[in-house]
C-alpha cells in the first residue's frame, strides 16, 4: 500500500480576492479524500495593492522596473498566507505533511517561458514550521511547456474516482478559462486518455470592468449584464480581431499558449454604462469560448463526442454567462457541483495533490497539457526549519 500524505493546498486565483485552502488525505496516485475547504478573503489593502501592481505589470521588462513593489506585495500576500495555515492546523486534527503553494500569479507568457507567482516559499515554511511545494510551473518551461495548465492530472483524479461517464470535459471557468478532456483509450479500454488547454477569457474581463465602474468586485451572478444591452457594433469588430489573430481552427488545440489577463483588455467598451459595458464583455467572452467549443477539431477529437462539460470555478455561478454560452454552443454547461465536488475549491485541491506529485518526484504536467516535450515534475521542494 503507498503511504499517504495530509497535504494543504492553497490557491489565490486571477480575481484576487482571497486564498482557497483545501486539506486532503492522498498517496499522490490513485486516490485522494478532502479533509477540509476554507475560503479566507483578502484584506480591502491586500486586495487593491494586488490589482493595482497587476495593472502595472504588462510585460516582462515590468517585473524588474516594479521589483521592489513586487518584492513588498510578496511578504505582505506571504504573510497573510503564514495566518491562513495557522488557522487551518488549528482546526485540522490530523498533522499536515505538506503545503502546496500556488501563489498569486502577478504575470505570465508561457511563449516567453516567463511566470511570476508572488509567494514566498521558504519564509512561509520557516514560520509555519512546514514542507513549502511552490513555484510549480518553472520546470515545466524549463522543459519546453508553457507552465499551466497544471491541474488536469488532478482533474483526471477527480473523474476516475467520482466515476463520471467519458468522455467528458472539466471546464474551470476562473478568471482565465481552461478545460480538460477526458476519454479512454480504444485500444486499451482501462487506460483514460487526456488532454487540456487554456481556452480564453473567463471572469477576468467582466471582473475588471465591474471593479473600475462600480463598488463592486464581481457581477453577482451576471445581473448587471443581464440589466445592459450589447453593443453589437463593437462586439463584432472586436471579436472579428480575435478570431482573425488566434484561429483555433487553423492548428492543434494541443498547442494553443497559455493566457495571462494581459492577452486581453476592455478598451473596446469604454464609453459605455456600466451594464452595456458588462453585458458586451459577458457576449464577447461567451463568443470566444463558444467558438473554442464548437470548433471541429473539439467535437470530433479523436471521434468522441464530448457532450457532457461539467463547470467549476467562480465563472460557473455568472448565470447570465453560461446561459449564453449554451445558446452558443447548443449544449448544457452543467455544475460539478450537482455531481458530488465542490466547484470552489476544485483548484486548491489540486494544488494540494500536486504538492505530493512533486515531493514524490512524480510528473504533474505532460505533452498534452502543456505542451512540454516529455512529462515532468514540478514544484520546489523547501523545508525551512
Amino acid at each position: 500500500m503507498s503511504k499517504t500524505y495530509y497535504s494543504l493546498g492553497l490557491m489565490s486565483g486571477t480575481s484576487g480576492d482571497g486564498v482557497d485552502a483545501s486539506v486532503i488525505k492522498s498517496n499522490g496516485k490513485d486516490d485522494y479524500n478532502v479533509i477540509s475547504d476554507n475560503y479566507f478573503k483578502y484584506t480591502n489593502e491586500i486586495y487593491e495593492n494586488i490589482h493595482n501592481l497587476r495593472e502595472k505589470i504588462n510585460k516582462s521588462q515590468d517585473l524588474k522596473t516594479h521589483s521592489k513593489e513586487l518584492e513588498n506585495l510578496e511578504k505582505e500576500i506571504t504573510l497573510y498566507h503564514v495566518d491562513v495555515v495557522k488557522k487551518v492546523v488549528k482546526n485540522t486534527s490530523e498533522n499536515i505533511d505538506l503545503i502546496g503553494l500556488h501563489g498569486q500569479t502577478i504575470f505570465h507568457n508561457g511563449n516567453k517561458k516567463i511566470s511570476k507567482q508572488l509567494g514566498d516559499g521558504k519564509l512561509l515554511s520557516s514560520s509555519t514550521k512546514k514542507i513549502v511545494v511552490y513555484d510549480f510551473r518553472q520546470n515545466d518551461m524549463k522543459n519546453g511547456g508553457n507552465g499551466a495548465p497544471l491541474a488536469p492530472i488532478f482533474h483526471k483524479q477527480l473523474v476516475l474516482q467520482i466515476g463520471f461517464d467519458l468522455p467528458i470535459t472539466i471546464f474551470n471557468l476562473g478568471g482565465l478559462a481552461n478545460a480538460t478532456h477526458l476519454w479512454t483509450n480504444p485500444f486499451s479500454p482501462e487506460e483514460l486518455v487526456s488532454s487540456a488547454n487554456d481556452i480564453g477569457p473567463g471572469n477576468c474581463l467582466i471582473d475588471l470592468w465591474i471593479r473600475k465602474n462600480s463598488n463592486y468586485k464581481f457581477d453577482i451572478e451576471g445581473n448587471i449584464a443581464k440589466s445592459g444591452k450589447i453593443d453589437k457594433i463593437i462586439l463584432d469588430k472586436t471579436f472579428d480581431t480575435w478570431i482573425h489573430k488566434h484561429d483555433t481552427n487553423r492548428r492543434s488545440l494541443n498547442n494553443l499558449p497559455s493566457l495571462d489577463t494581459n492577452d486581453f483588455d476592455i478598451s473596446f467598451v469604454r464609453g459605455l454604462s456600466l451594464e452595456d459595458g458588462a453585458a458586451t464583455l459577458t457576449e464577447y467572452t461567451a463568443k470566444i469560448l463558444a467558438f473554442y467549443f464548437n470548433t471541429d477539431k473539439f467535437v470530433n477529437r479523436k471521434n468522441y463526442d464530448f457532450k457532457k462539460i461539467l463547470t467549476c470555478g467562480g465563472g460557473r455561478k455568472n448565470n447570465f454567462l453560461i446561459e449564453s454560452l449554451q445558446k452558443k454552443i447548443n449544449q448544457q454547461v452543467l455544475n460539478i457541483d450537482d455531481f458530488g465536488a465542490n466547484g470552489d475549491f476544485v483548484e486548491s485541491q489540486a494544488f494540494a495533490y500536486l504538492a505530493i506529485r512533486s515531493f514524490l518526484n512524480l510528473p504533474i504536467s505532460f505533452p498534452e497539457t502543456t505542451g512540454c516535450k516529455a512529462p515532468c515534475t514540478g514544484g520546489v521542494i523547501v523545508k525551512n526549519y
